[in-house]
């Protein structure tokens, strides 16, 4: 059985979204996949179908880059979510000039009201060097922040390394 919440960290190109996307597919229910990236290059395109490949018809994908709590807010308490991911999403925040504490807020009640288990897919930022520009610091300190706020509403987090888990709260089910 899925925990009611799980936050999944982990580096770019970590595995991190598979991992999830596959503890979500052992539960062997429908699923639903929140979508926040946007596709404004060919290279995030290119990211984003090799994403939509692995995914079969159990998913249904909803595309959602700024208010997820409607969509959260509408899904059957037995059809799981993933959302991918809470840094593209804090990104779109960042980029429409939102409250960034006003929009973490909408999202951790969204969660807490959520019916069905959700599984969040974040970067974890703070591994590398200070950003030498004010915009990348300002992202990295509210990331983490975002982070730290997410793990606490999850029932289990972990942190996937080269496509390994790591449990960092919580049990795998």
């Amino acid at each position: 059985m899925l925990p009611k919440g799980t936050l999944v960290l982990g580096g770019a190109a970590s595995g991190k979204s598979e991992w999830a996307e596959n503890l979500l597919i052992s539960s062997g229910l429908q699923l639903v996949y929140l979508a926040t990236g946007r596709i404004e290059d060919d290279e995030t395109n290119e990211r984003v179908a090799a994403h939509k490949k692995r995914r079969d018809s159990r998913w249904t994908t909803v595309e959602t880059p700024l208010e997820l709590g409607p969509s959260l807010a509408k899904l059957d308490p037995s059809t799981p979510v993933l959302v991918d991911c809470a840094t593209m999403w804090l990104s779109n925040q960042m980029m429409a000039e939102a409250d960034l504490e006003a929009a973490q807020i909408r999202l951790l009640e969204a969660l807490r009201g959520c019916p069905a288990p959700w599984v969040m897919v974040t970067n974890e930022v703070g591994h590398g060097i200070v950003p030498d520009n004010r915009l990348a610091r300002r992202f990295r300190e509210a990331q983490g922040r975002l982070n730290i706020a997410l793990a606490a509403e999850a029932d289990l987090a972990v942190m996937v390394i080269a496509g390994l888990p790591q449990v960092l709260k919580g049990e795998l089910p």
